[in-house]
């Protein structure tokens, strides 16, 4: 039995017998998506068309279903949008007691219910008043009484929304920019609202009205089954949460895939995202018409006045002037804003056109008219491989335009001319990152990282490989393995599809595959170690590479989120690249045992021995602090006392409690000339890189203090970094992957290199160095990278002896940490 044939023996059964139904409608596995969208709303319509009946209401009174639900797409959750009009000849008791016989069932079901009652003097004065209400009733749909009086209302809405449309549809575009600004953009999000996100179904009703004001029109293409894309998520999310939301949290995600039978929630934010992309495009496009039509309509009556003016006669007859078309290359041109194709253009002949006009385009920052998109598309000639050299410069000249290469580049995606370009591109196309550092999906964070490499073009000798490098170095993010390894064997067979010569492949090549080298060197591994120095110098190459993968190192990072850069991380990298551009000019890096301490690493030393005590020095300034850095840089914290054990705990233990982050650490016994007035005995010095968690730096003698008691053991460091840890409870969220602690392989020649990744969490460097305490190893530096909420802690260790530990010692000590960590 269907839900419509027990919608038919239940329907005069009350709101049990409709239930019942819906029910058995929702659970229909073999009909979802619109079929069950339109089952559920013709169910819903004669229910309350039964309620409304039952009633018995007087004459010039109709039942009427406004927005999603005028449109018949009923998620299982939807609220009802419902409007009792009425001509206003009956009583409004009677008026009254109909709506409570409609809307009380409805209530008792459990049901959100949006309700008003009006004549339909009210509906327009409020529809005035009330723009939300205005989209509203262009959806208004008759479920039962006087269809003529809806259809008059329908009418009459229908003539003002059109008549009004110069005043309404700016204030609409404001409301849409403010909603957008507030709820991010649906195809970027990890968690997007398929409703309110920019790009996602409010925009698509509006798109509708719009289309509906007859001032302009949507590109129809794609856009009736992107809306479908996204009305199927929304019920499945529905279905699987049993809520009414529109978030697509990450927790729900699984269940919504296997709900649409996708493969996974990567597959199905893919799906969401293209869908999202879709519907933006098309706001962007009808936007832009809208405004430009408004902005003729506005200039027409002064052009008409001035032209009487001169005419003396006022020639009824006289046209238009002439549409002014300003060449900008070869077969395009401006005009009316945009750019467009030059009447004598030839795309079927000219296979460089499409990146012509594109690259025309982003250096006017101007838009490509969507009529010129779509002839390109539909019809220029397919480039030769290689491309010729003068299509390999207009990829360039449109990666270099910056900001406004990336409406340009939307606008090719859009009608699949850069994947015929690119075809690489289509792995990357959409591709959602699960990683809340990054901002961006794969192939947006190339273009913004192309975007920002645009402005550090003047740092390198080839512009046009950074440039290159920058849109491919994450094109590997579509293949299995090492994003980095498989996107430099794509980059290489992309660049030579380009038109690049062999050693100019060869670089783009090597810049993708190392485009992480110099950030996570700088940022986890000791720069006094000539070896580490060495091993870029290796893979680099030469200083040319070297300075392209500086300016790509910056660009990326910038273009992944405010978190994955910082000064403290640029001065890092540019210290590495100074080193390294030392080596590569034949320069013997410095022996970092043969280093004498510093003045001050000196005089705390001393002061050291001579006290038998901790002695520190906290400077205030931060280092090299820029305005509004989106991380902290951090101070200098010097502490020297006599070496004994557990110190690297019980110091990383006292910054937890007075929550400073620690950047970097580096700790080395320190031998004293003789004569210095000290007493005998080696001295650590421990040179750290902190930041105050929030609020100011705490004073030097409370740090002192607290690290005097960990030491000697009562102040218990554990104990209260778990009752801070309790007062504070878990967020809800997914549960974070466990640790993973693996031996660098060939790291040091001084150190054996062990590398922690974890969650990031106060105390986490006071339990490392806890296990390492037990352990019976010697810490010699350690570097502390912090992206989001995961950390990557490196730790130069050596037997107390300062030897390597042998392999065998290494994995075991790893094993330990890890499970320590747990």
């Amino acid at each position: 039995m269907t839900s419509l044939e027990v919608s038919e023996e239940t329907e005069d059964s009350g709101p049990g017998g409709y239930a019942a139904a819906r029910l058995l409608l929702l659970h229909e596995k073999e009909r979802s998506g619109p079929p069950r969208r339109t089952a559920l709303a013709r169910l819903t319509d004669d229910w309350l068309a039964g309620l409304f009946t039952a009633a018995a209401p007087p004459r010039g009174v109709a039942l009427v279903a406004v927005g999603g639900y005028g449109r018949a797409e009923l998620s299982p959750r939807s609220d009802l949008d419902l409007v009792l009009l009425h001509d206003g000849s009956a009583d409004k008791a009677a008026i009254a007691a109909l709506a409570d016989r409609i809307w009380y069932p409805v209530w008792d079901l459990g049901l959100a219910l949006d309700h008003s009652v009006r004549t339909p003097a009210e509906a327009r004065a409020t529809a005035g008043e009330d723009l939300k209400v205005h989209l509203g009733l262009l959806d208004a749909r008759p479920l039962a009484g006087d269809h003529g009086l809806v259809a008059a209302l329908r009418t009459a809405i229908l003539a003002d929304w059109r008549n009004q449309a110069p005043k309404r549809l700016p204030e609409l575009d404001e409301l849409c920019r403010e909603r957008a600004e507030r709820m991010g953009e649906l195809q970027f999000l990890l968690e997007p609202d398929l409703k309110e996100a920019r790009g996602g179904l409010r925009d698509a009703q509006v798109l509708r009205a719009v289309a509906a004001s007859w001032l302009a029109d949507a590109p129809r293409e794609g856009l009736d089954a992107a809306r479908r894309r996204l009305l199927d998520a929304r019920d499945a999310l529905h279905l699987t949460t049993g809520r009414a939301t529109d978030r697509l949290a990450l927790q729900e995600q699984d269940a919504v895939a296997a709900e649409l039978g996708l493969l996974d929630a990567d597959t199905l934010l893919r799906e969401v995202y293209e869908a999202a992309r879709t519907i933006s495009y098309a706001a962007d496009v009808t936007w832009r018409e809208v405004n430009r039509v408004l902005k003729a309509r506005s200039a027409r009556p002064r052009l008409r006045a001035l032209l009487t003016g001169r005419a003396g006669s006022g020639r009824a007859g006289a046209g238009k002037p002439p549409v002014e078309r300003t060449p900008l290359a070869e077969g395009v041109v401006e005009m009316d804003g945009e750019v467009v194709l030059a009447r004598t253009a030839r795309p079927e002949r000219d296979p460089v056109l499409p990146l012509r006009a594109a690259a025309a385009a982003a250096q006017s920052a101007l838009p490509i008219s969507l009529h010129a998109v779509r002839h390109l598309a539909a019809t220029a000639k397919a480039l030769p491989v290689p491309w010729p050299a003068e299509a390999r410069e207009e990829l360039v000249t449109l990666l270099g335009a910056g900001e406004a290469t990336i409406p340009v580049w939307e606008a090719l995606e859009a009608e699949g001319l850069i994947t015929r370009l690119l075809p690489d591109w289509e792995r990357v196309r959409c591709r959602p990152q699960r990683n809340p550092v990054h901002t961006w999906t794969v192939d947006r964070h190339l273009v913004e990282t192309a975007v920002r490499a645009s402005s550090l073009t003047r740092h390198v000798g080839r512009p046009d490989l950074l440039l290159v490098a920058a849109l491919l170095h994450d094109i590997g993010k579509g293949w299995p393995g090492d994003h980095s390894v498989a996107g430099e064997t794509i980059a290489r067979d992309l660049a030579t599809r380009i038109g690049f010569d062999r050693t100019d492949v060869a670089t783009i090549a090597t810049a993708v595959r190392h485009h992480l080298l110099l950030v996570e060197t700088a940022t986890r591994r000791d720069l006094d170690d000539p070896a580490t120095v060495r091993s870029v110098a290796t893979a680099v190459g030469t200083v040319g590479t070297l300075e392209l993968l500086h300016a790509l190192t910056e660009a990326d990072a910038l273009a992944t989120g405010p978190a994955a850069w910082s000064s403290w991380r640029a001065s890092l990298v540019a210290d590495l690249v100074k080193r390294v551009t030392g080596v590569l000019a034949g320069e013997t890096p410095p022996d970092p045992e043969a280093a004498a301490p510093s003045a001050e690493q000196e005089r705390l030393a001393i002061e050291a021995l001579r006290t038998g005590e901790p002695v520190l020095a906290l400077h205030t300034e931060p280092l090299a602090a820029e305005p509004e850095e989106p991380e902290p840089v951090g101070v200098e914290l010097v502490i020297a006392l006599p070496d004994q054990p557990g110190v690297l705990p019980a110091v990383a233990g006292v910054l937890a409690l007075h929550r400073l982050t620690v950047r970097a650490a580096d700790l080395r016994a320190v031998e004293l000339p003789a004569g210095l007035g000290a007493g005998p005995g080696p001295v650590l010095v421990l040179d750290w890189r902190v930041a105050a968690e929030y609020g100011s730096l705490p004073e030097a003698a409370r740090l002192r203090a607290d690290l005097v008691r960990a030491l000697d053991g009562t102040l218990d460091i554990p104990a209260r970094l778990a009752e801070r840890e309790a007062a504070y409870p878990r967020r809800r969220g997914l549960t974070a992957p466990p640790p993973r602690v693996t031996v660098a392989a060939a790291g040091s020649h001084l150190a054996t290199v062990i590398e922690v990744r974890a969650q990031d969490a106060p105390g986490l460097l006071h339990r490392i160095g806890r296990a390492l305490e037990g352990a019976t190893v010697r810490v010699r530096s350690a570097h502390v990278s912090t992206l989001g909420a995961n950390a990557v802690d490196t730790l130069y260790v050596t037997r107390p002896d300062g030897g390597l530990l042998p392999d065998e010692e290494a994995i075991d000590l790893a094993r330990t940490l890890e499970a320590a960590l747990r």
